[in-house]
């Protein structure tokens, strides 16, 4: 975590406490909300588009035809936005099935029905053999302990969420293949480094963008790729 931000962590858990409650507050019939330009819906207890996932979303690359495979989905935001940037096929999946209920009317909603499919799945275990050429996820920032599956949305028990993302995401890359993947400097931004070098990904910020002008909530964009692909590149 930043030093700049150490001293604010009573002030970030009751910020994200207080999120965590508007996001179970939704009426039923959900709530829409506006991002970069377009409108999502939102159904209760789904995590709000929010300025976490826009360094990722205005910089990642996606080639027209490029498989996409979008982890943590929440409101299908950078699934839908891989759609509008030429992706042939995109896989949006969550743990939450509130969340896959707003993916799933936001991918109908902008005219993806046909090119993004939403899938219930704790990480990759709903995904089999299947290889992208893209992987995008935006995971909980901190190791914190997760009481519910909305609180699982910001916070991650043991970090075991991104842990086992980098364990296993290279078996879901196709060769050559990359990882997008969004973070925060009141995150364990230390430890997703440490897992992505064990193994075997180098890592490349690529852009960051703060939700308040002292900086103490800061969001970036890591461009990730494994190792033997970067060198055969070279």
């Amino acid at each position: 975590m930043d030093s700049a931000v150490t001293s604010n962590v009573a002030q970030i858990d009751r910020w994200q406490k207080n999120r965590q409650k508007l996001f179970k507050a939704i009426p039923e019939e959900g709530k829409l909300i506006r991002y970069l330009d377009k409108q999502f819906l939102v159904y209760p207890n789904t995590f709000w588009p929010f300025t976490d996932s826009q360094p990722l979303v205005e910089n990642f690359r996606i080639k027209r035809g490029d498989s996409v495979l979008d982890v943590g989905t929440g409101s299908g935001v950078i699934a839908v936005f891989a759609c509008y940037r030429g992706a042939g096929k995109v896989l949006a999946l969550d743990v939450n099935p509130a969340a896959l209920k707003s993916a799933a009317h936001n991918a109908a909603a902008h005219g993806f029905a046909d090119t993004m499919t939403v899938r219930q799945s704790d990480l990759f275990e709903a995904v089999g053999d299947e290889r992208f050429d893209v992987i995008t996820a935006n995971l909980p920032f901190r190791n914190k302990e997760a009481p519910d599956v909305v609180a699982r949305s910001q916070w991650d028990t043991d970090f075991r969420t991104n842990t086992r993302f980098f364990e296993q995401a290279a078996a879901h890359l196709k060769p050559g293949g990359r990882i997008y993947f969004a973070h925060s400097n009141f995150g364990a931004m230390d430890e997703v480094r440490r897992l992505a070098k064990a193994n075997g990904f180098s890592v490349r910020a690529m852009a960051s963008k703060a939700a308040d002008a002292a900086e103490t909530k800061k969001f970036y964009a890591f461009l990730i790729r494994p190792l033997a692909s970067r060198a055969a590149a070279a």
